[in-house]
């Protein structure tokens, strides 16, 4: 299982790269370059936070641009969130249907290992690459905020990643359980479900009928201005997502070693 989970590591490792560098050095920069921004947000704020729906989508309406703490959760926030969510759906949806789509499961599967063994194997791969990623994204945020000499609110700023890697996660078994019915990789599909659930969490803060149902949606947990405004997380929207993310697992493990495997 060792071998596995090495060889996995090494054939997600591009990937891994690219959306850290990309995702983490993004939001890395635009902390740095909030210095030089701050005096032009301060005439800004006012506005931004009175423009209704739009101001209530992205947050504006609870937090202020103007400080740093403000301007991590409305725009940091918005870039780590939807960027992680992207990684961790590629993750989720290639890491079972790769074997079938590369004619490598004859090989793998010619082990002397069981495929629920493989299947946890190659879980515990993705959920090795998302706390990967997140930790050197913090390690940069981090740094972005002792550059510029700020104090980090460290609760807040603590809930927010926690239920950030929670949600990456949920997604990344969504995914998983969907890779385990497909036999070819089909990445998009793992990026339209981000997509679909980022939308409704947009419409969700917007149209009043839709606000009770937003726990639906797993951005509606880690979204980054609701835990930085209340320092609270959304308990009923936090159980929806595990009892996803386990029900999840078990489609996926369940499909998976009873299905007919292409070699």
């Amino acid at each position: 299982m060792l071998t596995i989970l090495k060889h996995e590591w090494k054939s997600c490792i591009k990937n891994w790269m690219i959306w850290t560098i990309c995702v983490g050095g993004m939001s890395f920069a635009c902390i740095l370059l909030f210095s030089s921004m701050q005096e032009s947000m301060e005439g800004m704020a006012e506005n931004f936070a009175s423009m209704g729906a739009f101001s209530d989508a992205f947050g504006m309406s609870q937090l202020s641009i103007a400080t740093l703490v403000g301007f991590y959760a409305t725009e940091v926030g918005t870039i780590h969130g939807l960027g992680g969510a992207m990684f961790a759906a590629i993750i989720g949806t290639v890491m079972l249907s790769k074997e079938e789509d590369g004619h490598t499961s004859e090989f793998l599967f010619s082990l002397p290992i069981s495929r629920g063994k493989i299947l946890i194997t190659k879980w515990c791969a993705v959920v090795m690459n998302v706390l990967l990623f997140n930790i050197v994204c913090v390690c940069l945020y981090v740094l972005g905020f002792i550059a510029l000499g700020e104090e980090i609110p460290v609760q807040e700023f603590a809930l927010y990643h926690g239920m950030q890697v929670v949600m990456q996660l949920e997604i990344a078994a969504i995914c998983f359980g969907v890779s385990a019915c497909m036999k070819k990789n089909k990445f998009g599909v793992g990026l339209g479900i981000v997509l679909l659930f980022y939308a409704y969490d947009m419409m969700a803060r917007v149209i009043p009928d839709l606000s009770d149902y937003k726990i639906i949606s797993p951005f509606s947990y880690a979204n980054a201005t609701d835990l930085f405004s209340t320092g609270e997380i959304s308990v009923s929207a936090t159980v929806i997502g595990v009892v996803m993310l386990i029900v999840s697992l078990c489609v996926a493990y369940i499909v998976y070693t009873r299905r007919d495997l292409a070699a």
